[in-house]
């Protein structure tokens, strides 16, 4: 039986030794890496086709998720994808996005986040200050990035809160929010969610199927194949190293090897 990992980034920029971050030359090797050995990039509409039995693929593939909406993602990461045409799903925080929609002058963000690429700890830290601009992903950039016909969108909650922590109607709330305000933008369906942090229970995940998810990504680590549970998405922490992504790809694009491996390793 075909299986399929859900690769999961975060950021993609030069701060090199950063928490959750792949440097734009590495990610580079990467996506060429994909792109030479013939995998093919899922579209996540196409994932849950595959895990609920309704479509086949012979070659092997891979599905590549973005998780918060940096403004890494559009400067560093989605100049690579287009290079190789190759699709990526991106989660976006809907606050976030709407604050750093505020901006006029786009081409002045990012050359100052050229000059002073935003750390993981730093992008907390402006979230909390609601300084949106200078470290998410604007409208803007959304339709520009879903105009190639390569990068897609879905909700990761209207204001990145933990879902474990928060009450049932708070939850549905987020989730409800995030859905409308994606689907208004983009006038297309968004039934897809990524839980912020990973954190969420039973509670949660009932609230996302009433909202009207059918499909959502934790950071449990492990592989797809078919019959997995479309509401319990596992997927693959990308490392900063070009080595490693070459090997995890083939031991976990093998059903066999992607078995053992996974039985005995957690990383």
């Amino acid at each position: 039986m075909p299986t399929v990992p859900v690769l999961m980034y975060h950021h993609v920029n030069p701060n090199k030794g950063d928490m959750i971050t792949v440097a734009p030359d590495v990610f580079e090797k990467q996506m060429r890496h994909i792109k030479e050995k013939g995998y093919r990039t899922l579209s996540l509409s196409e994932l849950i086709d595959f895990i609920e039995g309704r479509v086949h693929f012979k070659e092997k593939c891979v599905a590549i998720t973005f998780d918060d909406g940096y403004l890494d993602n559009y400067i560093y990461a989605y100049p690579i994808l287009k290079r190789y045409g190759l699709r990526a799903a991106v989660f976006l925080v809907s606050r976030w996005v709407d604050g750093a929609s505020v901006i006029k002058d786009k081409k002045a963000v990012v050359d100052e986040y050229r000059k002073r690429p935003v750390t993981h700890s730093d992008a907390k830290a402006l979230a909390e200050k609601k300084e949106f601009e200078r470290f998410s992903i604007s409208w803007d950039m959304v339709f520009e990035m879903r105009k190639s016909g390569l990068i897609e969108f879905y909700s990761h909650t209207a204001s990145h809160s933990a879902c474990d922590t928060i009450s049932g109607e708070e939850v549905l709330k987020e989730l409800k929010e995030s859905k409308a305000t994606i689907e208004s933008r983009l006038r297309e369906r968004c039934d897809l969610l990524c839980w912020p942090k990973g954190r969420f229970n039973a509670a949660s995940v009932e609230a996302a199927k009433q909202a009207g998810y059918k499909g959502l990504f934790t950071t449990v680590h492990g592989i797809v194949k078919k019959g997995s549970s479309p509401f319990s998405i596992k997927r693959i922490v990308v490392k900063d190293k070009a080595d490693w992504f070459r090997s995890r790809l083939r031991i976990y694009t093998n059903p066999l090897m992607a078995e053992v491996y996974l039985r005995f390793k957690k990383a």
